[in-house]
């Protein structure tokens, strides 16, 4: 009978997990977007082929039952950002598993306060120091919406973003005590 915690997984392995080009391929996207392990993306990919089914399962139908369905999937993958509002089933054929990973909770965060790794950015998530709107999310794997992705912020006890800024400052320092040594080598050199 099983579990009910752990009713069925939720990826699928590759069919060819020995495969160089592929194996090369997974460790660029874990790198890139910061994932943790394997399974996190082959979760991405599971997600991606279940959607593109749905879409061919939609292109089969007949014209008024696919009239009818079309927009709920739409309508569904336009609120969470992974295709415009005007955009077809064909669109949504041509989905990558990049464009579902860069809806995650951890990628946005990345990118809006410009952590050094997804990694940082991960343990953020993960500490508790993320929140949208006024909850606390501490999965980086959340799908954010787009309605969710301007409500995202740090959380009141957070000692993050003052951390953040003083490595900001630090930097700007850093790069114009940089061009300042380059000014004084250029100098030294035109006089030699």
């Amino acid at each position: 009978m099983g579990d009910p915690k752990y009713p069925r997984r939720m990826w699928r392995k590759p069919k060819r997990p020995l495969n160089y080009e592929l194996k090369m391929d997974e460790l660029k996207i874990l790198g890139t977007f910061g994932l943790r392990s394997k399974r996190e993306l082959w979760k991405a990919h599971t997600e991606l082929s279940r959607v593109r089914h749905q879409a061919r399962s939609l292109l089969a139908l007949r014209q008024e039952i696919r009239l009818e369905k079309e927009p709920i999937l739409m309508k569904s993958l336009s609120r969470i950002g992974l295709v415009s509002s005007e955009s077809t089933l064909d669109d949504v054929l041509n989905l990558k598993v990049n464009d579902i990973l860069s809806r995650r909770l951890q990628t946005l965060v990345t990118r809006k306060f410009s952590f050094k790794t997804p990694y940082q950015a991960r343990q953020a998530v993960i500490h508790g120091h993320i929140m949208i709107g006024e909850r606390k999310v501490n999965i980086p794997s959340y799908i954010v919406t787009l309605d969710e992705e301007e409500k995202i912020h740090f959380s009141s006890e957070s000692s993050i973003p003052s951390m953040l800024e003083s490595t900001k400052e630090l930097k700007s320092e850093i790069k114009e005590n940089v061009e300042t040594t380059e000014e004084v080598h250029d100098a030294q050199i035109t006089t030699e």
